[in-house]
C-alpha cells in the first residue's frame, strides 16, 4: 500500500453545517455552501447537520422546510439531528422532510409524551453508527430541552436532559465503535457539560450563532455559526492522537450552480426575486450592529411596524433580527423580508408609559464579555442608559418625556406579546396584523430604505 494511502487511512473526516436557516433564502450562499462541502468530501467524509436547516427563512414559509430538501440533496447529508427552529410549523411538515431526505436523522432527548416513557420522537432512533475505512464512528443527536417552550411546533412533545442522553449512548455503544461523536443543539454551558462526558470525542454543535472552536476536557467542540458562512472539517484520528478541525470559510468556494438555480425558481415562484428598493449605502445584519447599541437594521424592522400599525411607538426584539449579506443596491422583497423571517403577527397593544419602561429595562441586558449591550430596538422614541452603571436612564416618545400614567399605543410582534421572556401584559393586545417579514418588504416597496442611524439608543 503506497505510504500516502496508509496514511490517509488514519482518520475519518467529518464535514459539518448547522443553522442554515435564511441562507435557503439566498441563491449564492446555498451554492456556495454545497459548493464548498462537495469540494473537500471524499470516500473517507460524513456530512453531518446539527438542526435548524429547515427553517427559519422567508422561503421555510412558503414551503415548510421542503426549501432545504435541494441541498441535502446535492451534499447527500449523511446523518443530522433537530433543532428548535425546525419543528416551527409544527412536527407533521418536518416528519415529511425526515421522510423524504438522504440523511439519517437521530434524537436522543426528544420523545411524545409527558416523559422519556414515551414513543421516541418519529420513531427515530437516538444514535447511529457509520462506517468508513473500516472503523466504526458512533453519532447521537441531541437538542436543547427549552424547544416545547421556544418552537410553538414542539410544545406537545418533551424534551429530556441531554447529558443524561449523552451519557447513555456512550455506555451502550463505547465498546462497540472507534470513535463517539455529538450532534448537538444546545446552548453553549450545556454544550459545554456534554462535551465533559467521558468517551466523547467530539461535539459538533449547533444552536447559537457564533462560531466556536475549542478543546473541553480534551473532547475538541466545534459550532459553524448561522447561515451557512462556515463548514467545519473534523479529523478523527486512530489511537491516542486529539481530533483537529479545520474552518472553511464558503464565500471562497465553489459554486453549485444547480442548488443556486433551484434556490432562484423557488423565491420566483413566490414573488421574493421583485426588486422593492434601491440601498446606495449598503445596511450591514451582523451581530454585532446588532446588538452594541442603535443600528440601521434594527432600526428598518422597528420603523416598518410603526409605519403598518399607525402607532405611538414600536419595539422589536433584535434576538429575531438574521445575519445575512448587506441589503445593497437593488433590492428584492426576499432580501429585505429575510432579516426577519418569522411568522406571527405584527401586534399593537394599549401601554403605560410604565409598563413601556419596564419592556425597555428588560431589553438592556449587558454582557461584559462579548460587548453586547442592547437587544431590542425601537421606533418614536429615543432611550437613554448608562452601560457602566448597568441601568436604564430616560425615555422620551416623540421628544416628550415617558409619561408612566399615560396609555401609548405600541406595536410589537407576537413573540415577544406571548413568551415568558418578555414583560408585556398580554391582555393589553388591541389589533394583529400580518406576517413580521411581510410588512418589513411591504415598507421598503412603499416607502423605500433610507434609514439612518439617530440618536435612538444614547449610552450617557
Amino acid at each position: 500500500m503506497p505510504r500516502w494511502n496508509r496514511l490517509r487511512k488514519m482518520s475519518i473526516r467529518l464535514l459539518h453545517y448547522s443553522d442554515i436557516e435564511n441562507a435557503c433564502d439566498d441563491p449564492v450562499r446555498m451554492g456556495r455552501l454545497a459548493g464548498t462541502i462537495q469540494s473537500i468530501r471524499g470516500e473517507d467524509t460524513v456530512v453531518a447537520g446539527t438542526g435548524d436547516n429547515t427553517a427559519p427563512g422567508v422561503l421555510a414559509h412558503y414551503y415548510e422546510g421542503h426549501q432545504a430538501m435541494p441541498f441535502f440533496r446535492a451534499v447527500s447529508t449523511d446523518v443530522e439531528t433537530v433543532g428548535n427552529h425546525d419543528f416551527d410549523f409544527g412536527t407533521a411538515p418536518i416528519l415529511d422532510v425526515v421522510s423524504k431526505s438522504p440523511q439519517e436523522w437521530v434524537v436522543a432527548n426528544v420523545y411524545e409524551g409527558e416523559s422519556d416513557r414515551g414513543a421516541p420522537f418519529a420513531g427515530l432512533d437516538g444514535t447511529t453508527v457509520l462506517h468508513r475505512d473500516g472503523r466504526r464512528v458512533g453519532f447521537v443527536g441531541v437538542v436543547d430541552p427549552a424547544t416545547p417552550r421556544i418552537a410553538s411546533g414542539a410544545s406537545e412533545l418533551n424534551v429530556t436532559n441531554p447529558v443524561e442522553s449523552v451519557r447513555k449512548a456512550v455506555s451502550e455503544l463505547g465498546n462497540s465503535v472507534d470513535h463517539f461523536v455529538v450532534l448537538a443543539h444546545l446552548r453553549d454551558d450545556v454544550e459545554t457539560d456534554v462535551a465533559a462526558v467521558q468517551g466523547v470525542d467530539a461535539v459538533l454543535g449547533g444552536h447559537v450563532h457564533r462560531e466556536r472552536h475549542e478543546a473541553v476536557d480534551g473532547t475538541l467542540v466545534v459550532r459553524p455559526g448561522a447561515n451557512g458562512q462556515v463548514v467545519w472539517e473534523v479529523e478523527l484520528f486512530d489511537g491516542d492522537r486529539s481530533p483537529i478541525a479545520t474552518r472553511h470559510s464558503t464565500s471562497e468556494g465553489p459554486i453549485d450552480e444547480s442548488v443556486a438555480d433551484m434556490t432562484r425558481e423557488r423565491l420566483a415562484d413566490v414573488g421574493l426575486l421583485e426588486t422593492v428598493a434601491t440601498v446606495d449605502d449598503p445596511i450591514h445584519r451582523g451581530l454585532d450592529e446588532r446588538t452594541r447599541g442603535e443600528s440601521r437594521v434594527g432600526n428598518l424592522v422597528a420603523d416598518a411596524y410603526r409605519w403598518a400599525a399607525d402607532t405611538d411607538v414600536s419595539f422589536v426584539h433584535n434576538g429575531g433580527l438574521r445575519t445575512g449579506r448587506p441589503l445593497s443596491g437593488e433590492v428584492t422583497a426576499g432580501e429585505v423580508a429575510s432579516v426577519h423571517p418569522f411568522g406571527g403577527t405584527v401586534e399593537v397593544l394599549g401601554v403605560s408609559g410604565e409598563q413601556l419602561r419596564t419592556l425597555l429595562q428588560a431589553a438592556f441586558r449587558p454582557h461584559r464579555e462579548d460587548g453586547r449591550l442592547w437587544h431590542g430596538d425601537v421606533s418614536g422614541m429615543t432611550v437613554e442608559y448608562d452601560s457602566e452603571a448597568g441601568r436604564l436612564i430616560g425615555v422620551a416618545v416623540n421628544g416628550q418625556s415617558l409619561e408612566a400614567g399615560r396609555e401609548y399605543r405600541l406595536a410589537t410582534n407576537s413573540y415577544v406579546v406571548y413568551s415568558d421572556d418578555w414583560p408585556i401584559p398580554h391582555e393589553a393586545t388591541i389589533d394583529s396584523f400580518g406576517l413580521p417579514f411581510e410588512t418589513v418588504a411591504d415598507y421598503a416597496r412603499e416607502e423605500g430604505i433610507t434609514v439612518r442611524v439617530g440618536g435612538r439608543l444614547q449610552d450617557c
